[in-house]
């Protein structure tokens, strides 16, 4: 089953639409289509642009965002992150790598996990989008980097933070690794 996910703004003179047919991974990033190019659209595909913008109550002057409102947590997708949050005693979804991260609260997290000596594996988010509004919904959690323990969702970088410096972050990974 393949699902649509776009994000279109719209300006006074240009649509920027960008679409993604979600099925395999490596149709990650989205290409960028302008509507404002006429070699990039069809008159058919920029007249079902305007009527939907139309029908939403869209005026030229003003520029508005919009997002698809289907669910980026596909059944394949919710699968592929049950198998590796469970499959792994800790799991790190952030921004950039546990070698470099690229961003700060991530960062701030890698390096708590490496001051408690735990052995976690880490997902980069930013090579995929799908990947990355897909998780926002299986944790509930708006926000990265989202950390994992015996596959259950255990916070952000605050949360991380707070429990650290209570102890209670080393006592849960003590008694994870162990089991």
């Amino acid at each position: 089953m393949a699902l649509l996910h776009s994000s279109m703004t719209a300006t006074p003179r240009a649509f920027t639409c960008k679409s993604v047919s979600v099925g395999k991974v490596a149709s990650f990033p989205p290409p960028l289509v302008n509507f404002a190019s006429p070699s990039s659209y069809s008159p058919r595909s920029l007249t079902g642009v305007t009527n939907n913008l139309r029908l939403l109550g869209v005026k030229s002057n003003k520029a508005t965002t919009f997002r698809c409102l289907a669910s980026a947590l596909t059944p394949e997708l919710k699968s592929t992150l049950d198998k590796v949050v469970t499959g792994n005693k800790v799991v790190l979804f952030m921004k950039g790598t546990k070698d470099f991260p690229q961003c700060g609260f991530s960062h701030t997290v890698v390096q708590i996990l490496k001051s408690l000596n735990a052995p976690f594996e880490t997902v980069n988010i930013l090579e995929n989008e799908m990947l990355r509004q897909g998780l926002k919904e299986y944790s509930s959690w708006p926000t990265f980097p989202q950390l994992y323990i015996e596959g259950e969702f255990f916070g952000g970088c605050d949360i991380t933070v707070e429990a650290y410096k209570s102890g209670e972050l080393q006592e849960l990974l003590e008694k994870a690794l162990c089991t």
